[in-house]
């Protein structure tokens, strides 16, 4: 969001006569000149963000249309065949690679997923045979990541880190850091600019421009610079709530601030519970006719997690070493949430029970949110909320790079951004607080207190620089 990108300081009135407190004239230029430096530097990445992040939202009925011969099956018999058997024959088709999970079908007309970590694919995907649960026939196989089939999995990535590996996920971080800023400030500044009584001009476009002009002029600035500068900032009011929750769950994927996110739960005891797979000394645990294979069981601890209630879209994740047990995750993220887990022994002994209904509310929020960003837990509509925030976010954007670039002198060159020397009209106690406050935001945010930093340095020598070549012209002449 590039609010007031392009509004000078002298030109705008300060809030009206009755906002203008001396509190908002100090603190104005220092929001003004942060929105003004996250603008112009955040402004692509969030660019590149929402455009992929819109095609993304197209990308959960493709996978099942464009993989249907993998996912679904033709034709049904009376009864399925075991999951020993439909394990046995994934094996044909990778005998040396560990197995790392099994889906069971969720409704008769699916296959049976099962993921390899097979030799040759990236970190974090597996290979996946889709088998036919009434045949045990190898209907094909993916690479997948995580539950995303190949379609789903590429744009996610795209969105994630632009397929650049690590530093690619530089980029959405600085987006993520950004974007609530550029929320906050934007909305403070727009809410600055209009006047109280015409209250309805913060969310009515064009309205609070033409209000208390006169008509020769509220007619030049219809189409120009002061009607872009409205819709900028009343459509940026309707997707505030919307921007600040996609930067809150973005972050939680970041890689620096993503860290501390992680340890502020832990400390905090937000952390979303899971089940322990260590089984006790002394509890049965072997499988009937034991066996050495670590999916050995499979069947028997399938039962056992129906009994408890569990259902699909499960995940079967086999021990990962003797002792251990399986872990059973339902993983259904839309509404109804099913989130249940079980660490079951191979010899169907139940180890350890986690159910939804007893994460702490911190933790189920934080499942509800993520789910949300990512077009999940509302289905369709969810889909479509995303895209329009999506669409909204690109003409904020856009917008905001149109003013300005209007500011540019009309001989040409770049436009200029609101003044220099934001800390300069503070208080002492103020000025303070408001370096404080932004290292502490870098602290927490590392690539946005990074890239502010070497923003306000090259702003500082290009400042320098200008100063000293305008104070040569005057001694010059």
């Amino acid at each position: 969001m590039v609010d007031q990108l392009a509004v000078e300081v002298g030109n705008i009135p300060v809030a009206g006569a009755a906002c203008a407190s001396g509190a908002w004239a100090r603190w104005r230029p220092l929001l003004l000149r942060l929105h003004f430096y996250g603008g112009l530097l955040a402004g692509p990445f969030l660019l590149v963000a929402v455009l992929t992040g819109l095609l993304y939202t197209f990308t959960p009925q493709l996978d099942g249309i464009v993989f249907r011969h993998e996912v679904t099956v033709d034709g049904y018999a009376p009864h399925v065949r075991s999951l020993a058997e439909q394990i046995a024959a994934a094996r044909q088709v990778y005998p040396d690679a560990t197995i790392t999970s099994v889906k069971p079908p969720t409704v008769a007309s699916e296959t049976t997923q099962i993921a390899f970590a097979a030799p040759g694919v990236p970190q974090d995907y597996t290979r996946t045979v889709f088998v036919n649960p009434y045949t045990a026939h190898v209907q094909g196989t993916l690479t997948t990541y995580g539950q995303w089939l190949p379609i789903r999995a590429w744009f996610d990535e795209l969105h994630r880190t632009l397929h650049l590996g690590v530093v690619g996920r530089f980029y959405s971080e600085i987006a993520a850091s950004w974007l609530w800023v550029l929320a906050l400030g934007g909305l403070a500044l727009w809410v600055g600019s209009v006047r109280r009584r015409r209250v309805l001009g913060l969310v009515w476009p064009g309205r609070a421009e033409r209000r208390g002009m006169d008509p020769g002029r509220a007619e030049r600035n219809t189409g120009g610079r002061s009607r872009t500068r409205s819709w900028h900032g009343a459509v940026g009011v309707w997707i505030v709530l919307g921007l600040l929750a996609l930067s809150a769950t973005g972050l939680t994927w970041s890689r620096f601030a993503g860290e501390h996110v992680s340890e502020l739960r832990s400390q905090l005891s937000w952390t979303t519970p899971s089940v322990s797979t260590t089984v006790p000394p002394g509890d049965e645990s072997s499988v009937p006719g034991g066996s050495s294979d670590p999916t050995a069981g499979a069947d028997v601890v399938l039962a056992s997690a129906e009994r408890l209630g569990l259902r699909g879209p499960m995940w079967m994740t086999p021990p990962a070493g003797p002792g251990k047990a399986w872990q059973v995750a339902e993983n259904k993220r839309d509404i109804p949430t099913r989130q249940d887990a079980a660490a079951i022994a191979p010899g169907g002994q139940v180890i350890d029970v986690v159910r939804f209904s007893a994460w702490p509310l911190t933790a189920k929020v934080t499942r509800w949110a993520i789910d949300t960003h990512m077009g999940i837990l509302f289905g369709l509509a969810n889909q479509i909320a995303l895209a329009a925030l999506a669409v909204c976010l690109l003409s904020v954007i856009v917008r905001g790079y149109l003013m300005w670039w209007r500011r540019r002198p009309t001989k040409g060159g770049l436009a200029a951004g609101p003044a220099r020397g934001m800390l300069g009209g503070l208080r002492p106690i103020e000025a303070v607080v408001a370096v404080a406050v932004l290292v502490l935001i870098g602290w927490f945010a590392p690539l946005f207190g990074t890239t502010l930093g070497l923003f306000v340095l090259g702003d500082v020598l290009v400042g320098e620089y200008r100063r000293r070549t305008a104070t040569r012209r005057v001694l010059s002449a």
